[in-house]
């Protein structure tokens, strides 16, 4: 009987095959990022105050700021209020100027909001302030919970139907709920898009890497996964660029998922099936066509005396996310490394959404959040390749934990060493995301290898939810936030120290009996 490792020594174990499937995958990360990101541009706040329009009935020429001075109130600093405006009267001017104005009203006729001309956001266009200001908020969780749902269905369906006819489903989802998205005729219906594109977003992220990976020597499965993770820092820096130049959130949306229709014609053709996993689920024959093929683009002929001894082994050993929690070895790794990734993503997205003072604009911020991410995930292959992935991972979730902690200690009035500080922890955090993808799927077997990732991955999501909710617990007191951030991912690290090394390890098709 032979493995598909000796066939894949054959045919080439990272040839122009493999690399050009990786090289294909990279392009959903870029996808991936706009995504996640987009709704920081097409959500952008701008001043506002209310609509006072009907004192032009009275004054047809008044000027705007004398407009704004008889009709809005102003707060204890000065400026005009946001949400209050004086209630109008059928009054004369003449009347209004001499006796002025004293009783206020919420704003009866929608916001005035002072833009860009050309500018135009869900904030604008669906009046998301005062009382509807908690909309974005809220939209942002619900996308967090499509991240989830997505986890827990698109991730483990890769190991019943395929990872190829995932991923392809995934990025059609994308495409259909992304552009559509930019046709919401309201605010509810554009929700409900960002948590359907947030279920097919799990489904591109947890099941593409996985492709190359599987079709690569083990060795090369860390490399895989690090370039196709790669591309989503550069579409982070992508999309500042392109959401600076289009400042309209409908076609800046189009604009952002139309290329996914070229995308998926492109996959059509070029992605293949996992040969490793068709294996496992007794397909020899499709299995048989994808190692040929695989094998012509190499330049390699495949064994015809390999091949033949190529079993149906995988017949009666298909998984679940069931099969995890029977076999003790691999129960114990799900539960360990669903905490590392509940702790590496509270404390991305904890330090995301604290640092600051960088004194830039929103576009340029965001380049640079992007453009820190690029060597940290680049920077971990070195890493992991000499400390192994246990020591990396324990290593980098105690270096952003302690970063947290280590901002309480700094003065306040020391606020460029905070940012600095929080910069370094967000590093340190942004080089664990691409860790665990990596650990995790070479810590479970081929048969369960995507149910693992997605159960797991399920985690990442509930920090995604919590991390803005635990912010708010500086009302009790303004430590307690960066205490949370600091204390989980370092009890993270300690707990990461009891799973196995994977480092040189061929990558299991089946689980071994415990």
């Amino acid at each position: 009987m032979s493995t598909f490792a000796e066939i894949l020594k054959e045919i080439g174990e990272f040839g122009f095959f493999q690399k050009r499937v990786v090289a294909a995958l990279c392009i959903p990360s870029l996808f991936v990022a706009f995504d996640v990101i987009c709704q920081v541009f097409t959500g952008l706040t701008f001043p506002s105050h209310c609509n006072t329009d009907w004192i032009l009935n009275q004054a047809p020429n008044l000027t705007e700021e004398r407009q704004k001075k008889l009709t809005i109130p102003v707060d204890e600093n000065g400026n005009y209020e946001s949400c209050r405006m004086f209630t109008p009267v059928d009054w004369d001017l003449e009347w209004i100027e001499e006796y002025g104005l004293n009783t206020t009203t919420a704003c009866i006729n929608g916001s005035e909001f002072e833009k860009p001309s050309g500018s135009s956001s869900l904030v604008t266009e669906f009046n998301l302030v005062c009382d509807q200001n908690s909309l974005i908020e809220a939209s942002q969780s619900i996308y967090m919970a499509g991240l989830l749902v997505g986890a827990l269905v698109l991730v483990p369906m890769a190991d019943r139907i395929g990872r190829r006819l995932v991923v392809l489903l995934s990025l059609l989802m994308l495409f259909l709920f992304g552009v559509g998205a930019g046709f919401s005729p309201n605010f509810y219906v554009y929700m409900v898009l960002k948590f359907l594109s947030g279920i097919s977003i799990s489904g591109i992220m947890g099941n593409s890497f996985v492709i190359g990976g599987e079709w690569s020597e083990s060795s090369k499965f860390a490399l895989c996964t690090t370039i196709c993770h790669s591309f989503y820092p550069l579409g982070l820096m992508m999309l500042a660029g392109i959401a600076y130049l289009i400042r309209d959130w409908r076609i800046l949306q189009l604009v952002l998922f139309s290329p996914l229709v070229l995308v998926l014609g492109i996959f059509y053709w070029v992605l293949p099936e996992s040969a490793r996993w068709l294996i496992t689920q007794g397909r020899k024959e499709e299995a048989i066509r994808m190692i040929r093929w695989a094998a012509k683009v190499n330049g390699r002929s495949a064994p015809d005396h390999l091949l033949e001894k190529l079993e149906d082994e995988g017949t009666a050993k298909k998984g679940t996310m069931v099969d995890i929690f029977r076999t003790p070895a691999l129960r114990k790794r799900a539960f360990i490394m669903s905490y590392q990734w509940f702790g590496t993503n509270l404390v991305y997205y904890g330090l995301s959404l604290n640092v600051g003072g960088f004194g830039l604009n929103i576009y340029i911020t965001q380049f640079i959040f992007g453009l820190v991410e690029i060597p940290a995930r680049f920077g971990i292959l070195p890493l992991i390749e000499y400390f192994g992935r246990r020591l990396s991972l324990a290593g980098l979730l105690s270096f952003a934990g302690l970063a947290c902690l280590g901002i309480l200690a700094i003065p306040e009035d020391l606020p460029v060493v905070v940012t600095v500080v929080a910069v370094l922890g967000k590093f340190a955090a942004s080089g664990c995301s691409a860790i665990v993808y990596i650990y995790t799927a070479e810590l479970y077997p081929t048969n369960v290898r995507q149910s693992g990732v997605g159960l797991n991955s399920t985690f990442a999501r509930v920090s995604g939810i919590l991390a803005p909710l635990v912010k708010l617990l500086a009302v009790f007191h303004e430590t307690i936030p960066m205490l949370v951030y600091g204390i989980v991912p370092s009890t993270a690290a300690v707990l990461c120290l009891l799973l196995p090394e994977t480092r040189n390890t061929q990558l299991q098709d089946h689980a071994e009996p415990s």
